[in-house]
């Protein structure tokens, strides 16, 4: 790292709240930049084209015929891993933290761009500039919401910052990928999470209010590959609740915007390494995509476990039966049709004979392919040729659901 450079915790904090007046957006930055009208070739909910960028990014375009390529896009390697000694706080084991701080203390970059909690609502997600390793602790853990993690690049370039590494969810990453080359930087590392639900930060307070009496003492939350949501509060106490046993007849028909609803690109295939939680069955998941994405890991040594991913369980009936509860739900959350009484048994099997591992991570990639062209159908229909690349109406013909001709994608 260039030691001329101004050491700041903090590069800057958006003090402007509002959201763009967009129907599809998730406010990734690029909006708040010095050239908002760039929104028009690099959003993901307008035009996207994951074929070029993938081409651009990874020297080659996803195989329909590799394994699991279809599914989560280009890899070069795939992974459970898990770091020996786990980082306290972490929302895993630590792993994407930790090679964040590995880049800084190396000097391969001059600052990591990602999210901390806002100091008045800890799940609220604010853009942050960190150029020093041990300010990387802030970063750990889960937010939940939107933020404009790209409007921090301009500023960030002003300071004298060249070489950065992003952390980033698809939609934001998919930007930052379509202006990658006028930005000048000399060097960009992407490390991407995986990303299907997000939803608004008070959305969220709505949702820890309906499944716990004590919201405010809730530290940690997380959706777990063994369909349970894990939570654990201040007092040492761990609860898991079921997928099934969670309310959400209760939550808002549009709990989850549309954005994520129509989202393509659930595990993050433009970044240089995906790192989540989706194939690990309770380790990380992780998938490196090119050079640098492999570079990234070998970052950790001696620090990380990898071993090969499992799979087990079947997807077929599970996808079949989240595409009719979609259908059913017109619009709004996906409607589950079974008795209260029928619902632990479930609850409990599922774990055991439903899909894990890798087979888990395809279900959730092919239902969100479903929920994509089903509810563009029905909210915005002149959209689905726009923004359904060819690799999804792929994932979709197995279950009888096909471009009609108006429909057909104009690019990716």
């Amino acid at each position: 790292m260039d030691h001329q450079l101004p050491h700041q915790k903090t590069l800057l904090k958006t003090t402007d709240n509002s959201s763009p007046h967009r129907s599809l957006c998730t406010d990734c930055g690029v909006s708040r930049t010095s050239d908002p009208k760039q929104c028009a070739t690099a959003c993901q909910f307008i035009q996207p084209d994951y074929k070029s960028l993938e081409i651009k990014v990874h020297g080659r375009q996803r195989s329909f015929e590799k394994a699991d390529e279809l599914h989560f896009g280009p890899f070069t390697n795939m992974y459970r891993a898990s770091l020996k000694n786990p980082i306290p706080g972490a929302q895993w084991s630590g792993i994407t933290t930790r090679i964040a701080e590995k880049l800084l203390e190396q000097g391969r970059v001059d600052a990591v761009l990602t999210m901390e909690p806002d100091t008045h609502d800890k799940w609220r997600p604010v853009p942050v500039l960190i150029d020093k390793a041990s300010d990387m602790k802030r970063a750990r853990g889960m937010r939940m919401g939107y933020a404009p993690l790209l409007s921090l690049i301009e500023p960030a370039k002003k300071m004298g910052y060249k070489k950065l590494a992003i952390i980033g969810i698809p939609c934001q990453i998919y930007a930052l990928r379509s202006l990658e080359k006028s930005l000048g930087l000399e060097e960009l590392f992407v490390i991407g999470t995986p990303c299907s639900d997000n939803t608004t930060t008070e959305n969220f307070h709505q949702f820890l209010n309906l499944i716990t009496p004590s919201p405010a003492e809730v530290t940690y939350l997380e959706f777990k590959a063994n369909y349970h949501v894990e939570i654990r509060f201040q007092s040492g106490e761990v609860k898991e609740i079921p997928f099934l046993q969670l309310p959400l007849s209760d939550l808002p028909k549009d709990f989850f915007p549309l954005t994520c609803r129509t989202c393509v690109d659930y595990t993050n295939a433009l970044s240089d390494i995906t790192i989540g939680y989706m194939g690990g069955e309770g380790e990380q998941w992780v998938l490196t995509r090119n050079k640098k994405g492999e570079e990234l890991l070998a970052l950790l040594s001696d620090e990380i476990v990898l071993k090969a991913p499992g799979s087990a369980g079947k997807r077929h009936s599970a996808v079949i039966g989240f595409k009719k509860n979609v259908e059913l739900a017109a619009g709004g959350l996906p409607l589950r049709k079974m008795p209260n009484w029928l619902r632990p048994i479930v609850s409990w099997l599922m774990p055991r004979i439903g899909p894990r591992g890798l087979e888990f991570a395809r279900t959730r990639v092919e239902m969100k392919a479903i929920e994509s062209v089903l509810h563009l159908r029905r909210e915005l229909p002149s959209r689905i040729k726009h923004m359904v690349p060819s690799h999804i109406w792929e994932l979709t013909k197995a279950y009888d659901l096909k471009p009609e001709a108006h429909e057909q994608p104009v690019k990716g």
